[in-house]
């Protein structure tokens, strides 16, 4: 029997992208988000921090997230986050500057820095005033003009993204990863029959085959709800919080509407007394 797996939690997508034995997928898929930005596909890289099947077991759940180097020593980091906090946005800045500055060693000039990428994909939204599921933010002045053309931060957020037709393989990677959970292996949709796709949905596989790969997927899956959970209370508090002050607001501004409507009146009866 297959368990849906829900390619979203980030053990299993470690190992989508992560793994040694799935390196053509990350090539594939850092070249279908960074299209834009790239001069030429990439073709080889370098996991620096590959997956590793008995740590992720063994460790205090924490999968950490996918970062390699290409051919031409440029940088690239992957991470996916399915809870929004209030400082995410500082991380994911700080996260790109930390892997760019760690490039130089000891006697290295500035001359020898390459570009560096992060892609991190969203399952709530960062931007609640802006409905594009797809930013790219670079390093730019106000007319336009690169300060140097160094790499940048792309920010997907799935909840956004909604195409019912896959026109590029960054939308193809979107909905799958959006979707995969829900889906049968004998009966994909058109739009999943290429060979990275299903070599994607191998990867889903396995963790639904294996009883120990199985076993933590549920670890991970219960560590989300209890930071979902954890997640809701914090708003439901800040929620009452700032319901309180609108109130006492409301309440302030009540009350000098009526000591100066008090004013007003006497001030007439001053006037008609005079």
């Amino acid at each position: 029997m297959r368990h849906p797996i829900d390619p979203k939690v980030d053990c299993v997508f470690k190992a989508l992208l992560g793994s040694e034995d799935n390196r053509a997928l990350l090539i594939h898929f850092l070249n279908a988000v960074l299209v834009d930005d790239l001069p030429a596909p990439i073709t080889e890289v370098e996991i620096l921090n590959p997956y590793n099947e008995r740590e992720t077991f063994s460790d205090k759940l924490t999968i950490v997230d996918v970062k390699a180097r290409d051919a031409a020593r440029r940088l690239f980091q992957i991470e996916i986050q399915l809870l929004v906090f209030a400082d995410l946005a500082s991380r994911i800045l700080y996260g790109w500057a930390d892997l760019y500055s760690q490039q130089l060693q000891s006697g290295q000039d500035h001359r020898e820095l390459k570009p560096t990428y992060a892609i991190w994909i969203l399952d709530q939204s960062l931007r609640r005033d802006d409905s594009a599921y797809a930013r790219r933010y670079r390093m730019r002045d106000d007319r336009g003009y690169d300060l140097i053309d160094h790499g940048s931060i792309w920010v997907l957020e799935l909840n956004k993204f909604a195409a019912a037709q896959v026109e590029t393989e960054r939308e193809r990677w979107l909905k799958f990863l959006k979707e995969a959970e829900r889906f049968d292996e004998t009966t994909l949709p058109d739009w999943m029959h290429t060979a990275e796709m299903r070599q994607a949905m191998s990867t889903l596989n396995a963790f639904s085959e294996k009883e120990r790969a199985y076993h933590a997927y549920q670890a991970r899956q219960e560590f989300l709800r209890q930071q979902r959970a954890i997640q809701r209370e914090l708003d439901e508090t800040r929620a009452a919080k700032e319901a309180a002050l609108q109130g006492k607001e409301a309440e302030r501004t009540a009350k000098e509407a009526a000591l100066a409507e008090i004013e007003r009146l006497k001030a007439l009866l001053n006037e008609r007394d005079a």
